[in-house]
């Protein structure tokens, strides 16, 4: 019996090293088409009867990296993760620093790299249990190791929730602006990167005040 279960074991965990590693390995140069955020949100939609409207036929529109305005890439490195290009998917200094605050009282915020935020977003469901982060870190030093840095920008830009049922910044910037994400341009590009910790209460294309404080603070960096 005790064989038994051990074999089992060992063939659970080889096959899910396996399909993980190789999932990881095809989205280096497939497209990611769907996410399971996307389909999550289409089949429990939340928030105003709009919001759920939009989430139940997301729009989606992959696109090359080349097709997108540099701006956005500037935009959310200097918004969402300034050692993007140095780091090995975990920037300890601000997880350190995020700690301190949330342990002092003070506002909570989050310190999740562009890398983590892909590997969740491509990988994984929304949520805050310790098997989630678990994957999420453990996805993370798997797109590390197999994409370049472009690759996994790429995939960040094309797959990250950008509003009620916006996915990317092609239909991000079809839906708040009315042009193309390769036109983005440099004030366009923040207002989407300063809306992204909280894509379902910013407006890119109505600012409040606060995201047009942000956008001031951001345009000093890029």
């Amino acid at each position: 019996m005790i064989k038994r279960v051990r074999k089992f074991v060992i063939w659970l965990l080889i096959f899910f090293f396996g399909s993980t590693v190789l999932s990881v390995v095809v989205f280096r140069y497939v497209p990611v088409f769907v996410t399971p955020l996307m389909v999550i949100r289409a089949l429990s939609p939340e928030g105003t009867e709009r919001q759920m409207e939009r989430e139940r036929h997301w729009h989606h529109h992959w696109v090359s990296v080349d097709d997108i305005s540099p701006w956005m890439s500037k935009a959310v490195v200097a918004s969402e993760d300034a050692n993007f290009y140095s780091h090995f998917g975990f920037d300890f200094k601000e997880i350190r620093k995020a700690i301190d605050e949330n342990r002092n009282g003070k506002r909570q915020r989050g310190a999740s790299t562009i890398s983590q935020q892909t590997a969740k977003n491509v990988f994984l469901w929304p949520g805050h249990s310790w098997l989630r982060k678990g994957l999420e870190a453990y996805f993370t030093v798997l797109i590390e190791l197999f994409w370049s840095k472009d690759r996994i920008m790429e995939v960040y830009l094309n797959s990250i929730e950008m509003g009620a049922g916006i996915y990317g910044v092609e239909a991000a910037a079809r839906y708040y602006f009315n042009t193309s994400a390769s036109k983005l341009s440099k004030r366009q590009s923040i207002l989407i990167a300063v809306s992204l910790p909280a894509p379902l209460r910013f407006d890119p294309a109505n600012p409040s005040k606060y995201i047009q404080r942000r956008v001031r603070t951001i345009s000093k960096y890029i």
